[in-house]
């Protein structure tokens, strides 16, 4: 860390174009702020907030954060999660991304048993027996909204606690559900408390780690959500077909159960304006805290004003930002594919090959594998051209400079779709599918972290953007698996998945290109990106 110190005068201080100060604010120990990490402004162009490190997701919070960025004794702070030892960095990265994965893992556990759930509630309609799979996906997607100013109010550790066993509950709601309408119910509450650690997650990791060295630690923590429902069929299979549905979700309940059991004790917040109201509390200055972060401590109309414009932000940057709906729309056809891949697998699999639900369950190891070998080779691949292309640069990065693993991965989507699709078609050896759905799982995360990275780097609202991201990706992993059947049956598998990677190829590649070349550009005639355009 640079030993480097803010500039202390008494003329105005320009932070950002929208920020300046007459003279400079009482600075108390106790009750200190963020400046940049001086690590950041080595490597990249100085920005008005550093992502997920004094950057907030509410709106009412700017001065607040203009402050924080003048003042150098946090920078400095051993209770500033960026000062961290790296063991305990990597534990609550480690811990972040167990909650992470247990509660995708109850979106998808169930679907080898989707056969036994539709004869068990007497479901004959395609429509609903897809529906209990994916209605998840539906308060999965609006439930961010809430929680992530929620986190940023009271702190990411209890959101994530409390959503986690909010989430123990209500599978054990889905396990005992006496009806088809009570197990909608249950499911659309686990993805609602299951969303706490995407909503909260991602900013953990901003706290912790430089924009820099942030690659390999939210590869780690974007894994969850895509390793989990992979996991989850594997899983679920085998207990489905020894044990019953019933036990899939108290399985679900038992992890869940396990992760707070662990993470309860171990995880410490990383939320800096947090950390420092509390220490301002216990040590009688709470006025000043609240002076320097006045979200945290505002009246209940206001803090409903906030809920609300957090929920109509992330609409407003796909509205009017074509970055972040270009980008947002290719991750979401290709997480609507990954579930309705999900909702056709197990019947696919039986009719045509005769696996049960035990051996049904492996068939989804394929995108798992696809999955994992990209999470391990598309974040060091990542991270060494960003750093090469910011050498080359004269130590500056821009968010460009993800664009090269984007454009990599999006070979691959469209060539895994043609070869699970016709070698589905054509009933060929087993493997072959499975190999086919690798393939574009590889493509589909190879993409997936560059997309994040972007729009992190790219907005000033970055946990809106990520947000908006995640609300498109969830509604279209909502839709997808509803229309799947019928299209399937009109179409066939191969040329239903050559659509498939048709519309892939007309999102995927293009407009990285475009990105690559007019990015910077772009970014600076739109107001949400100008503040960090290059």
């Amino acid at each position: 860390m640079s030993d480097e110190k803010a500039p202390k005068t008494s003329q105005s201080i320009e932070l950002a174009p929208t920020a300046t100060f007459s003279k400079p604010p009482s600075v108390n120990s106790s009750t200190t702020h963020v400046y940049p990490n001086s690590d950041d402004l080595k490597t990249e162009k100085p920005q008005h907030n550093a992502p997920g490190h004094g950057e907030s997701a509410l709106p009412d919070d700017k001065e607040g954060e203009a402050v924080e960025n003048i003042e150098d004794d946090w920078e400095c702070d051993p209770e500033n999660a960026r000062n961290w030892p790296a063991a305990k960095k990597w534990r609550t990265v480690a811990i972040v991304s167990a909650y992470t994965f247990v509660s995708p893992l109850a979106s998808s556990m169930m679907a080898p048993g989707i056969p036994e759930i539709a004869i068990r509630y007497g479901i004959t309609n395609s429509t609903i027996i897809a529906l209990t799979l994916c209605i998840f996906l539906l308060s999965f997607a609006i439930a961010p909204l809430l929680l992530a100013p929620l986190s940023e109010m009271y702190g990411r550790t209890w959101v994530l606690h409390i959503g986690n066993l909010f989430t123990v509950g209500f599978s054990l709601g889905c396990a005992f559900a006496p009806n088809t309408g009570a197990l909608i119910a249950f499911r659309f509450l686990s993805g609602f408390s299951g969303s706490a650690p995407i909503a909260c997650g991602g900013g953990s990791v901003g706290d912790l780690f430089a924009a820099k060295d942030r690659a390999s630690a939210m590869a780690l923590y974007s894994l969850g959500p895509l390793i989990g429902p992979i996991v989850g069929p594997v899983a679920g299979g085998f207990i489905a077909q020894s044990l019953g549905m019933k036990w899939v979700f108290i399985v679900i309940a038992i992890a869940c159960g396990f992760v707070s059991l662990v993470g309860i004790p171990l995880l410490t917040e990383t939320y800096g304006p947090v950390i420092r109201l509390r220490r301002a509390k216990k040590q009688g200055l709470l006025e000043e805290g609240v002076k320097t972060h006045p979200h945290l401590e505002v009246s209940h109309g206001d803090k409903m004003k906030i809920l609300w414009d957090n929920l109509a932000r992330p609409v407003t940057m796909l509205s009017k930002s074509l970055i972040c709906f270009m980008l947002s729309l290719y991750m979401a056809v290709m997480y609507g594919i990954f579930y309705l891949m999900f909702a056709t697998f197990a019947q696919f699999f039986a009719s045509t090959y005769g696996f049960k639900a035990g051996v049904g369950g492996l068939a989804y190891l394929g995108l798992g594998v696809g999955f994992l070998i990209a999470t391990i080779t598309g974040a060091k691949l990542g991270d060494a051209i960003y750093q090469n292309l910011t050498a080359k640069n004269g130590g500056v990065g821009t968010p460009e400079m993800r664009i090269p693993g984007l454009f990599f991965g999006s070979f691959f989507v469209p060539i895994g779709l043609f070869w699970y699709g016709w070698s589905a078609d054509k009933a060929l050896h087993w493997i072959m599918p499975i190999i086919g759905s690798g393939i574009f799982g590889f493509g589909m995360m190879t993409t997936f972290l560059p997309i994040q990275l972007y729009l992190v780097d790219s907005f000033e609202f970055a946990a809106s953007a990520v947000a908006a991201s995640a609300l498109f990706r969830s509604l279209l992993g909502f839709a997808f698996p509803l229309f799947g059947k019928q299209m399937f049956d009109a179409l066939g598998l191969g040329p239903g998945n050559s659509l498939l990677g048709g519309i892939a190829i007309v999102l995927g590649i293009p407009f990285p290109v475009l990105l690559w070349y007019k990015g910077a550009a772009l970014r600076a005639r739109n107001p949400l990106t100008a503040n960090r355009a290059s």
